[in-house]
């Protein structure tokens, strides 16, 4: 299955499971800390992805540049920078360490 496909049925099933629980528990709430939970999944989700798709090749892992890619873009994330921003540092980022 091609990764972007995988990517977007991924999540359309988040959207649905998110859609779906306050259908199903109707007016009943979640326990507090599942609450706090739920939002992280998405995320969660998209950044097991994302780090699988930099750190494999094959059936085993390689890191190679793109790992110091989003190590700086992480970094820009927590320096608050804007999405333009964290995608330039990560692209640059990655090519400088495949120049090297």
């Amino acid at each position: 299955m091609n990764g972007w496909l995988l990517v977007a049925v991924l999540a359309a099933v988040a959207i649905g499971l998110r859609a779906a629980g306050p259908l199903a528990i109707g007016t009943r709430r979640l326990p507090a800390p599942a609450e706090r939970a739920l939002p992280l999944l998405a995320p969660a989700l998209f950044a097991a992805l994302v780090a699988t798709g930099a750190l494999a090749s094959g059936e085993s892992l390689h890191p190679d540049a793109r790992l110091a890619g989003i190590a700086a873009a992480a970094i820009a994330v927590w320096r608050r920078a804007p999405v333009l921003v964290v995608l330039l540092v990560a692209a640059g980022t990655t090519a400088l360490v495949r120049l090297l």
